[in-house]
């Protein structure tokens, strides 16, 4: 039982240095930034020597965030394929899983495909309206 415990010194101990320097500098931005005196010119965004002017974030459409997640999922679509096409070859060594494998892949991009469909439908992927 010591021997187990032993094992996991190492995670414990780095866990304290963790800890340990994650305090040490919050505590230490704490105290330097007492020492620092702030102003409103300091506070100021700065950019290529030009006062700020108009709002720092602007408003984006919701097609951006709604073409950004379609592109998310077909984007991880890939990374299911990628794999599926590299172990393919040596299924069909087994007949029993050369269809489950193949049909399975199918119907993945199947229902992609059905998804694909649904987002042209809703025009989702239509910049100008």
């Amino acid at each position: 039982m010591d021997s187990q415990l032993a094992q996991y010194a190492p995670v414990l101990i780095l866990l304290g240095l963790a800890v340990a320097v994650t305090g040490g500098m919050l505590l230490g931005s704490h105290l330097l930034s007492k020492a620092a005196r702030r102003s409103k010119t300091k506070d100021t965004a700065y950019e290529c020597g030009m006062p700020p002017v108009g709002v720092g974030t602007p408003r984006l459409s919701v097609k951006f965030y709604l073409v950004a997640m379609l592109f998310i999922l077909f984007d991880i679509e890939v990374v299911f394929l990628y794999p599926w096409a590299v172990v393919f070859k040596e299924m069909l060594a087994d007949p029993a899983t050369a269809n489950l494998i193949f049909f399975g892949m199918v119907s993945f991009l199947g229902v992609l495909f059905v998804g694909y469909l649904y987002a042209i439908r809703k025009r989702a992927f239509d910049w100008k309206s």
